[in-house]
């Protein structure tokens, strides 16, 4: 560690807004823990009192101030800080640092930066830089133009040929993004755009292609890692943040995994980022053809989930290693045991689920597209897609129980629902599955890969399983509940409930499935199946998780959870 920095200035996350502020929260805190770990003083610029970073006692001294360049010039000129660090406060610290940079704020006052260098963080926002950049190293961009008037636009998108997709450069959340397939819907995009930023990058559209993510990390010694890779269950067109999103990938070839994992130490290295990074591809699903979309040179909201689903704090380590530190000076601070050098191996699959609060509001748009809408998400864990999928959707808040089993939805037209994305799209497709469209049909429609679309067919077919079983509701209505169980110790319905629970079904979902809301209380049919499964001895004991992890060994870590 570098002995002169006595105190650092950190900008957090600004104020509250779609694609920015809370999910840098955890970035920001976990820096300023690393900090105090190694006894320097914290000072943090952020306004938003809702954080758990402007909580008594994380940092040493906190400014509820704009994190604007100049309100950031008035606490360097007062607290006169050693260094500072840009990559925990998302778009917004990076612009700000970026700004105090050019301003020669930074080195007027002798503020170090630590971490990765500005100009790294300059070659990946501004879109020629980063383009030639990555040239010299022979790795491919989307084709694109950057342009700083509505004529240059217009020349543009003519060159590359439509559709094409509009983007904002230096901006959060994909604001002032959208695809356009006209001249009509060019200028109306342009014009928005250029009210977030005065350059716009007009790109070949590669929408339907698979969206991958990489979360690297590299030390000042060159010591490079990838700690977790993310696929889209969505095709490019939505924006991450609105997207499901599934680590590790599952639709990747081992050809294909190590491939861009090499790209993506390639690109790191290259550009000369220290801390952590997130590469964003596409990938042609009908060849190994890739682009790279962008590189975040700063924790971005994929950091937080991929820091979560393995275990490997990388806000933590990032701030350690812009201290000086290399990997193979640190620990894992979850583990306690293994280096912060050990690529995490997940033996389990994590699923991030966007929510929406788009009910909330008369006459809004509810299409989804490149520029975020969502207000939060939700991480479920489970030791398949399936129950990893159904545990999240049951969490989102939208009054759903998993992917099948819910309350009825009105679509006027299915396969609309599905062409044009809205915030039930995970519904649309359950409904679509259910009144008979196949899975190719479904995937001409959405692009989603056949991989996924098959995991969400299984979900309907145990379903499907399930109300076979419905006669047991019938029985309900003049046998005592418990003395069914006579009745199904049938070997066949006994796997099946196992099963059933196993893919990520709750009791609740079961208990719909075979009808026992005609009945009784729905409330009470949840518990009745419990208390049938109790009796039948289909519960986590230690016997059945042995038996479990011999039929599943790479998914044991995680075998309890199927039965919450």
């Amino acid at each position: 560690m570098e002995k002169a920095i006595k105190k650092v200035l950190l900008l957090g996350s600004g104020a509250l807004k779609i694609g920015q502020a809370g999910e840098f929260d955890y970035s920001g805190a976990q820096a300023l823990k690393a900090l105090k770990e190694e006894g320097i003083r914290s000072v943090l610029i952020n306004p938003n009192v809702a954080t758990v970073q402007t909580s008594k006692d994380v940092a040493d001294v906190v400014y509820f101030q704009p994190v604007t360049a100049d309100f950031v010039q008035r606490v360097i000129e007062k607290e006169r800080p050693d260094g500072i660090l840009l990559s925990f406060g998302g778009q917004t610290a990076l612009n700000c640092g970026v700004e105090l940079y050019k301003k020669g704020v930074l080195e007027q006052y002798g503020v170090k930066v630590l971490g990765t260098p500005v100009q790294a963080i300059i070659d990946t926002e501004d879109r020629d830089l980063f383009v030639r950049r990555l040239d010299e190293i022979g790795v491919k961009t989307i084709k694109s133009e950057a342009c700083e008037t509505i004529d240059e636009v217009r020349r543009a998108a003519e060159l590359l040929g439509y559709p094409v997709i509009l983007r904002a450069a230096f901006a959060l959340g994909g604001l002032g993004s959208g695809f356009c397939d006209d001249e009509e819907e060019l200028l109306a995009q342009a014009e928005e755009a250029f009210s977030f930023s005065a350059q716009i990058l007009v790109e070949k559209s590669l929408k339907g292609w698979k969206e991958i993510e990489y979360e690297v990390v590299r030390d000042r010694y060159d010591n490079c890692i990838t700690v977790c890779n993310m696929e889209n269950l969505d095709p490019l067109g939505i924006h991450t943040g609105e997207s499901i999103v599934v680590a590790p990938s599952q639709t990747l070839s081992n050809r294909e995994y190590h491939h861009l994992r090499e790209l993506a130490i390639r690109i790191i290295r290259h550009i000369g980022i220290v801390g952590e990074c997130n590469v964003q591809y596409a990938l042609d699903p009908d060849s190994e053809d890739y682009r790279v979309i962008e590189v975040n040179a700063r924790l971005s909201r994929s950091s937080a989930l991929a820091s979560k689903a393995t275990g490997y704090p990388l806000a933590f380590v990032a701030a350690k290693l812009g201290l000086g530190y290399g990997l193979f000076d640190l620990k894992n601070a979850v583990t306690k045991v293994t280096s912060a050098f050990f690529e995490p191996a997940l033996d389990y699959v994590v699923v991030k689920i966007p929510r929406w609060d788009l009910t909330k509001f008369h006459g809004v748009k509810r299409q989804l597209g490149s520029s975020m809408k969502s207000v939060g998400e939700v991480m479920a864990v489970g030791r398949t897609f399936e129950e990893a999928l159904q545990k999240g959707l049951r969490m989102i808040g939208q009054g759903m129980h998993g992917f099948v089993d819910n309350h009825e939805i009105k679509i006027s037209s299915i396969s609309e629902a599905m062409r044009q994305p809205t915030d039930m799209r995970i519904f649309v497709v359950s409904k679509a599955l259910q009144v008979g469209y196949t899975v190719e049909q479904i995937h001409a429609l959405t692009k989603i890969d056949l991989w996924f679309l098959h995991k969400l067919q299984h979900i309907v077919d145990i379903d499907g399983r399930l109300r076979q079983y419905s006669h047991l509701s019938d029985m309900a209505s003049f046998v005592a509940p418990l003395e069914l169980l006579e009745f199904l110790e049938e070997p066949d319905f006994m796997e099946l409930l196992r099963e059933s629970k196993v893919y990520g079904f709750s009791d609740f979902q079961i208990a719909r499935a075979i009808g026992l809301e005609n009945y009784m209380k729905m409330d009470d049919a949840g518990l009745l199946v419990r208390k049938w499964r109790q009796q039948l001895g289909i519960v986590p004991t230690v016997n059945q998780i042995d038996t479990m992890a011999a039929e599943y060994p790479a998914q044991t870590n995680y075998l309890y959870l199927s039965y919450l």
